[in-house]
């Protein structure tokens, strides 16, 4: 396929320590909080130690995300970063689910979510464990500490989905947006919301679509736009920054493409991150 010009080599973005205002903090706590996440999320909540924490989804029945989270093993209680914009709706779906469960749902109004690119000092926090190179993220008690900046350039140059300016709610199953390749996604235990499905496409190879940071050579058009290859349509862009953008891009089209990839008339390149372990055709890796 043709991308255009060899590129330039491309690192990660550096990132100040900050608070990510769109998230927020749920707790869950109970003698059955570890069983309840287990058989509802799509990680293995079974395998976390105290200090340690999982990428994880949970899904519909029909095998698509409605929510996605960080799952953080607090000790005697588990706590939930989520998207503040989700943080209503989930525990309203947590609570359906929780029938006579032995646990407790509440929300931490008091903790903020923080991320820094190297580990925080005096505050409680993981690595993130979809890529080493987003640094770490902790919960900070007061917002004083201020906003992180630089922040979504850095996760779109790792391919990596927010969950409010990407994912949404219900739209995309776990493979397109690459929960299989983050550790979200475990394909070893027993049942969970949606695994029928998830199952499926893992062992069919049915992930046709997957999202991808491309380099765009002028400025983003508006999210949604089309990928075109020629008259071909091969994707749409998500969210952008800093001259980069997430892209939602069929990985069956990009290998037939025969002309150069625009959005309009922005010129768009397709680019690896070195997490990822499937075939991108004509990308370029990136370190």
């Amino acid at each position: 396929m043709w991308l255009g010009n060899e590129a330039t080599e491309m690192n990660s973005q550096s990132f100040t320590a900050g608070i990510l205002p769109g998230r927020a903090v749920l707790r869950i706590e109970g003698a059955e909080a570890r069983y309840f996440l287990h058989n509802l999320l799509t990680a293995d909540i079974e395998a976390l130690k105290a200090g340690e924490a999982s990428y994880a989804a949970l899904l519909t029945p029909q095998g698509k995300v409605l929510f996605d989270m960080f799952v953080y093993d607090a000790g005697p209680s588990f706590l939930v970063d989520c998207a503040r914009s989700q943080m209503a709706e989930l525990v309203k779906r947590l609570t359906f689910y929780k029938l006579r469960a032995k646990l407790e749902i509440s929300a931490e109004d008091s903790l903020n979510i923080g991320v820094s690119p190297v580990e925080p000092a005096d505050a409680m926090g993981f690595r993130d464990p979809r890529v080493a190179a987003l640094g770490w993220r902790f919960f900070a008690v007061s917002a004083a500490t201020g906003h992180a900046a630089g922040y979504d350039t850095a996760r779109i140059i790792q391919g990596l989905a927010d969950t409010d300016a990407d994912l949404g709610s219900g739209d995309f199953f776990p493979h397109e947006a690459n929960l299989d390749q983050l550790g979200a996604v475990s394909f070893s235990k027993g049942c969970y919301v949606g695994q029928e499905v998830v199952s499926r496409m893992e062992h069919r190879g049915l992930a046709r679509s997957r999202m991808l940071p491309v380099r765009l050579g002028g400025a983003a058009p508006p999210k949604g736009s089309g990928i075109r290859s020629g008259e071909k349509l091969i994707g749409s862009l998500l969210s952008s920054s800093g001259g980069m953008a997430l892209a939602l891009l069929r990985l069956d089209r990009l290998a037939e493409a025969n002309a150069p990839l625009l959005t309009g008339a922005v010129s768009v390149e397709v680019m690896k991150p070195s997490w990822v372990r499937y075939d991108v055709p004509g990308a370029k890796d990136m370190a």
